[in-house]
């Protein structure tokens, strides 16, 4: 097992309270992490005021200044990244290895690098002889970005990049789970940036709202659950302030009767349990035909029963613990109900409630109601319904149904035939044979109640932008 190194440490130290603040505890072994500090309604207004005055001059850069200022910022996290993960996964319970802490932060250089090089360019709408039009993409000012606890530095990462790379300064709020973490990057990050560009203040509920009602906040970035989401909407409203809002997910995919079972059974256990099915773009409930379907269930039993669960710190494992016990209950609650309904249990399904940690099983649950809440609620856990269908019209409609829309699969060996499926459901983005497969270079976001707004790539930029006309 690996130990925190002495550089996890240093960095621990200059991000914990000098006294007092709050216990964070490892959520693989109830383990004190560290003290995550906790600001005050009055030091967030501190900070935007600093963010406002610091903003005119980070927006008088040029755009090759600010995009060799991020090119240097995704250097100090890469010479940073191994005491990063470890205090990632200490603090969030993802493993290091696997799809998981070392993956986030390889993800947050990834997306610093692949951002300095987007660049939005004035656009020439009309140059004839009834006049000239250009548009201009100007900052905004203050962005206010509020994080999630699943992915918590590189989903920073994807509100930060953009927004200073338009020249905006940012204030972001940490989930009140994975303060330390966010922290961290951020303290690393402003080894390179200038003064008061990007400002961390830690809190409560009641700093987020202020965040987002803010009159001097001129956009807010959300992502995390729905219900949350909407509250963010609300308190920006007085303010008219911008928003991107990437919320909760319950994405369907879809196998095909032309499918290999073997060949897909893989792909999709990490589409379903990257992050151990923490993800909000995670496959969270699998259609299957009636013609593969044992074959597909057997398939993604074997897989799945090879994938080893435990500490984050010990090499081995690819799956850890539930960040927190809210959401393990919800996982236990929506399996438990599964399994009172008579759906059968191919692996897990029974935690070791003497175990320490919120760890739960790896679990996949087969011959499921289409309408049991395992499928249509979201679990955000390591749990994968599987439902048969007869008729792919009908697996269409199940995949429609539900509220949430923000991506979803179609798994097929014939890729015009899945493309014509994939154009039928409602979704953010549909991938095919693949789930989850995020690019920073492709816009990303949802449908329906997963949100509004893009993020990633130009389109990422133009969220964060003001639109400027210049018409002679």
């Amino acid at each position: 097992m690996s130990t925190p190194t002495q550089h996890s440490q240093d960095l621990l130290s200059r991000i914990q309270p000098a006294q007092g603040g709050r216990e964070v505890l490892d959520p693989a072994t109830g383990e004190l992490v560290g003290r995550a500090p906790e600001a005050s309604v009055q030091e967030l207004d501190h900070a935007v005021a600093r963010a406002k005055a610091a903003q005119p001059g980070w927006a008088a850069r040029s755009d090759e200044q600010r995009s060799a200022t991020l090119h240097s910022a995704a250097d100090t996290v890469e010479a940073h990244a191994e005491e990063l993960a470890q205090l990632l996964s200490r603090e969030q319970g993802k493993p290091l290895n696997g799809p998981n802490a070392r993956f986030e932060v390889g993800a947050c250089v990834a997306w610093l690098r692949a951002t300095a090089e987007f660049s939005l360019k004035p656009e020439v709408l009309v140059d004839d002889d009834s006049g000239r039009a250009v548009m201009h993409w100007r900052p905004l000012g203050v962005v206010g970005a509020i994080g999630p606890w699943n992915w918590p530095m590189m989903i920073s990462v994807w509100q930060i990049a953009p927004s200073l790379r338009q020249g905006n300064t940012v204030v972001i709020k940490p989930s009140g789970y994975t303060t330390l973490s966010v922290l961290a990057l951020v303290d690393v990050l402003n080894s390179v940036l200038p003064q008061d560009v990007l400002i961390a203040v830690p809190g409560r509920g009641d700093v987020g709202e202020a965040l987002s009602r803010h009159p001097q906040v001129d956009k807010i970035m959300f992502t995390g659950s729905t219900a949350t989401g909407k509250n963010i909407i609300k308190s920006s409203a007085d303010t008219v302030k911008r928003v991107t809002m990437e919320l909760g997910g319950n994405d369907a995919g879809i196998v095909l009767e032309d499918s290999d079972p073997t060949s897909i059974a893989e792909d999709v256990f990490w589409g379903a349990f990257i992050n151990t099915g923490q993800t909000c773009a995670a496959l969270k409930r699998l259609y299957v035909p009636e013609s593969l379907y044992d074959q597909v269930c057997d398939a993604l039993t074997e897989v799945a029963a090879k994938m080893p669960m435990g500490v984050g710190l010990d090499e081995q494992n690819v799956l850890g613990p539930l960040q927190n016990k809210a959401q393990w209950e919800i996982v236990d609650k929506l399996v438990t109900a599964a399994k009172d309904s008579g759906a059968r249990v191919l692996l897990g399904g029974t935690p070791d409630a003497e175990a320490p940690g919120y760890f739960y099983p790896t679990t996949l649950v087969a011959d499921i109601d289409p309408h049991n809440p395992l499928v249509v609620e979201e679990q955000f856990g390591p749990a994968l319904p599987i439902i048969k269908y007869t008729s792919l019209d009908q697996a269409v409609e199940w995949a429609n149904e539900l509220d949430f829309a923000l991506g979803s699969s179609v798994w097929s060996s014939d890729l015009d035939r899945a493309e014509e499926v994939a154009s039928r459901l409602v979704a953010g983005t549909t991938w095919i044979n693949k789930h989850g497969a995020v690019d920073p270079r492709m816009p990303f976001g949802g449908a329906r109640e997963s949100g509004y707004g893009l993020e990633f790539g130009v389109e990422g930029l133009k969220e964060v932008s003001q639109p400027h006309i210049i018409n002679r």
